[in-house]
């Protein structure tokens, strides 16, 4: 690994100084947050488990490590604020609110799903969380978001669309081309750069000209910063700044999520790209959950049996998803006829 690569990890793994959005999160805010990224790995935890055991097909993209990003960025969002992301979205559900025994229900293929068994793992919907998806195409969500974004403005509704992409997917032109539609007519996005580090098996430092993503919107007059995405305090205060920004039309908001995936890029993908002791280095000294965990209790906020609490509730939760996905009826044969545009 270059020196340069070896930087950025040390900027996700050493300890950061306390941020100014402290202010912002009280006791029930805080301890919301907690129990929503532990819903989020307690439930993809489970997600690989069934697709080992054949239980979930095709496709299939955990978010274990970066649910602070989509915990900050929706603790900061208004009601009515739209979600689109790429492939790696289950984590992106559950923060909207979404069921997890209709989001398990999807991966197994049943019927109950939000897509009735027909999307899996990333194509799902929920008009009614505003969450539009879910898509298997790299970078294809943004020129989406940023058609969300054009119908807010013209709606006149105070919408803001936050708009995931990881950082392989930064270096797609169709991202460029919203870049330039959404800073020309000043759209209220917010275009959140998940990166994790590496794309399916390359370092993004090995495959960018420009690893600064949050530079990425300076030709197109977007303004751009880069966050410790393992920080759910800093998350918060900068999208709560972007959010803004986009609503006030001023137009779009460029974040570059410094964050960090335990497993591989997909279940099919064995990590060899990187060491056993970088990921153990992470975990140990930046893990998002047990930062937060830390911070709860040196705040006199919760007792490390109030946390434990929470785990045995949402541990619960999972397994009643789980459960439910295994027994829920597969879709009837006649599902291939509907939804289906001619």
């Amino acid at each position: 690994m270059s020196d340069k690569a070896k930087a950025a990890l040390r900027h996700v793994g050493d300890p950061t100084p306390a941020s100014p959005a402290f202010a912002h999160f009280d006791r029930a805010t805080e301890l919301k947050a907690y129990r929503d990224m532990l819903l989020i790995r307690r439930f993809e935890e489970r997600a690989g488990q069934m697709y080992g055991m054949g239980l979930i097909g095709g496709f299939c993209h955990l978010y274990i490590g970066q649910e602070a990003v989509v915990t900050g960025m929706t603790a900061a969002m208004r009601p009515g604020d739209q979600v689109i992301t790429a492939y790696r979205d289950h984590g992106h559900m559950l923060a909207t609110g979404m069921d997890p025994r209709g989001v398990m229900a999807e991966l197994t293929g049943r019927a109950a799903g939000y897509s009735r068994g027909k999307g899996g793992s990333m194509h799902m919907f929920s008009v009614e969380k505003s969450f539009y998806g879910g898509h298997g195409i790299v970078g294809a969500q943004v020129p989406l978001g940023t058609g969300i974004a054009f119908a807010n403005r013209y709606r006149k509704d105070g919408k803001v669309c936050v708009t995931y992409f990881g950082e392989g997917a930064a270096n797609q032109g169709q991202v460029y081309e919203s870049f330039n539609m959404a800073g020309l007519w000043k759209l209220p996005v917010v275009y959140v750069v998940e990166n994790n580090r590496y794309a399916m098996g390359t370092a993004a430092e090995r495959a960018t000209a420009q690893s600064d993503f949050s530079r990425r919107g300076a030709s197109f007059d977007i303004p751009g910063e880069q966050v410790d995405g393992m920080h759910i305090h800093d998350v918060y205060d900068a999208g709560k700044r972007a959010l803004d920004w986009a609503r006030s039309g001023k137009g779009p908001y460029l974040l570059e999520m410094l964050t960090y995936r335990y497993r591989g890029h997909s279940m099919s993908d064995p990590a060899k790209y990187r060491t056993r002791e970088e990921v153990d280095r992470v975990r140990q000294g930046r893990d998002a959950i047990g930062y937060l965990r830390h911070h709860l209790i040196e705040n006199g906020w919760a007792t490390d049996d109030d946390l434990q609490a929470i785990d045995a509730e949402v541990r619960a939760l999972v397994a009643d998803a789980a459960d439910f996905a295994q027994s829920a009826p597969l879709p009837d044969p006649s599902e291939l006829w509907t939804d289906v545009l001619a």
